[in-house]
């Protein structure tokens, strides 16, 4: 079946963010007095929504998020770059594609436009502000896909997590995961997503999968 549109997420496949984010809220954490290292917060919280970190972190002490804002928002300024190989993809990629993220808008614009994206995008990017409930659900890809004016089998999801490949299988929607990024191969093998090393090589990784299933090599 053809290809007619290519979700992309952000975090980890458009933009390297996921080693800041993780490094910073597992020191905030820390402070709170949580026993918690870099690879327990990478298997609980890279993917998943604000609201479900929110949740999981209840009540804290006057001031703790706005110094963990600013901690996040100064480290991104200085160190955020496009994920390795992805522009040279979207260079060569001729199918439609758009940005669906559980991030917010104001996150995901700001980390575009640092890295130099935000163009290739314009008008083009959904957050799981615009959905009842993000990933694993699969509200935001469905919605993006219909804003899109493009059916659920006819898309491509790009991916780096288990929450936004389950997302992607509960859709009807092919999918790829990357394995370059923070989170463990094992956590993404068998979840029914195709996975690859290089995200310069997604333009022949997504025209292999005109006429199959997203399987697991």
């Amino acid at each position: 079946m053809a290809v007619d549109l290519v979700i992309f997420d952000c975090d980890g496949v458009l933009v390297d963010s996921e080693p800041i984010s993780v490094r910073v809220g597992t020191a905030a954490l820390r402070r709170l007095g949580w026993p918690i290292d870099e690879t327990e917060y990478i298997e609980r919280f890279v993917g998943c929504t604000n609201d479900y970190w929110e949740e999981q972190v209840g009540e804290t002490p006057p001031g703790w998020r706005d110094q963990l804002r600013a901690e996040y928002t100064a480290a991104v300024k200085a160190e955020l770059c496009a994920v390795r190989g992805i522009e040279e993809a979207l260079e060569r990629l001729t199918v439609p594609s758009c940005v669906a993220s559980n991030g917010r808008h104001s996150v995901i614009r700001h980390n575009l436009e640092l890295t130099g994206l935000a163009g290739r995008f314009d008008g083009r990017v959904f957050s799981a502000e615009d959905v009842a409930r993000g990933k694993p659900e699969p509200d935001l890809f469905l919605h993006a896909a219909a804003t899109m004016g493009v059916d659920p089998e006819r898309c491509v999801v790009v991916e780096d997590s288990p929450f936004g490949v389950t997302a992607a299988m509960r859709a009807g929607m092919r999918c790829l995961a990357f394995v370059g990024g923070l989170i463990p191969t094992v956590r993404l093998t068998g979840l029914g997503a195709t996975l690859f090393h290089d995200p310069a090589t997604l333009p022949e990784l997504i025209g292999s999968l005109e006429g199959k299933d997203g399987d697991t090599p």
